[in-house]
């Protein structure tokens, strides 16, 4: 009979959350050479040499009623079967250019070397359970404080509109048709009140996917970042990984308190920062009155991660 850990030696992995919830970090810190690392395929400005799919909206849900807009596209992903053809076509600059040469490459190695694919997505974070289903996908979900996801939105600015979401029939039906009215009614200047009400809503859906698959874990960022050679060791070995010294050397690079307690706007997916110092920046960067509309908003959902003294 085989393990757990025997049967994840070949699963994907997928690294989901919120957007600004360390997602970033959490899979970088877990990629390596037993692992490749994939960005954000369902990101809507994605590249298709990546994944030939055409991604609508910003959280896009599958599920088994749409999903054949999708299957073929993330199984030839999960083969490591580049499109170089579509991304050469879509070309407009060196970045670009230059970031064909690094997926290029994150692919050849993959298939060289036989790693287990890592898709680091928050926007996958409602179709967890069509991955899990359809690849057999080892599912890692980072939360973070509501107060400290606001405001991070609130530093770079960064509004949600919520059109994305209305626009999913199949989302609605399953996951979001509560909020319906509050959606619509949010203004399109009010990042703290987007932001709060969107944590709600995707850590609701996260809760309940918990409730039905045991095997998803949950991690918070602020248990990654008070103790992350800890933290990170447990993942590894949950995902039935090998934690070496080079990984926790990496883990310790990115996490000291040499590093900056705040990421500069223009470094936003930078994964070095003083960790511990960080957790809690909220509280100087939110008014009392934001934080208490913080709590208010998110109070039907925050209390399943975060007691009152998180508070």
């Amino acid at each position: 009979m085989k393990t757990d850990s025997q049967d994840s030696i070949a699963q994907p992995i997928l690294v989901t959350g919120a957007h600004r919830s360390g997602t970033t970090w959490a899979g970088k810190m877990l990629a390596g050479p037993q692992v490749a690392y994939i960005s954000e395929p369902m990101n809507v400005l994605h590249r298709p040499g990546v994944l030939r799919a055409k991604v609508k909206h910003w959280y896009q849900y599958i599920c088994e009623e749409n999903e054949n807009e999708f299957l073929p596209a993330f199984q030839e992903l999960l083969d490591y079967r580049y499109h170089t053809w579509s991304e050469i076509k879509s070309i407009r600059s060196i970045k670009d250019f230059l970031r064909m040469g690094r997926d290029f490459k994150i692919f050849y190695d993959a298939l060289e070397h036989g790693q287990r694919a890592l898709l680091k997505d928050p926007f996958a974070v409602f179709s967890i359970p069509w991955f899990v289903k359809r690849f057999n996908f080892k599912a890692v979900v980072t939360v973070r404080h509501p107060a400290a996801f606001a405001s991070s939105l609130k530093r770079l600015g960064w509004n949600f509109d919520f059109k994305d979401l209305l626009d999913q029939p199949l989302l609605m039906r399953d996951h979001l048709e509560p909020y319906r009215d509050r959606m619509q009614a949010i203004k399109a200047d009010d990042v703290i009140g987007q932001a709060s009400l969107l944590w709600t809503m995707i850590y609701r859906a996260v809760h309940s996917q918990g409730q039905l698959n045991r095997r998803l874990i949950i991690v918070r960022h602020e248990d990654l970042s008070r103790d992350p050679v800890s933290g990170f060791r447990d993942l590894y070995a949950a995902l039935g990984l090998d934690f070496t010294p080079h990984a926790e050397n990496k883990i310790l690079t990115s996490s000291n308190s040499e590093n900056p307690t705040e990421l500069s706007r223009n470094k936003t997916h930078s994964v070095k920062l003083d960790s511990r110092a960080s957790v809690e920046n909220w509280r100087s960067k939110l008014t009392a009155d934001e934080i208490k509309r913080i709590r208010e908003i998110t109070e039907d959902s925050a209390h399943l991660f975060y007691p009152d003294i998180n508070w």
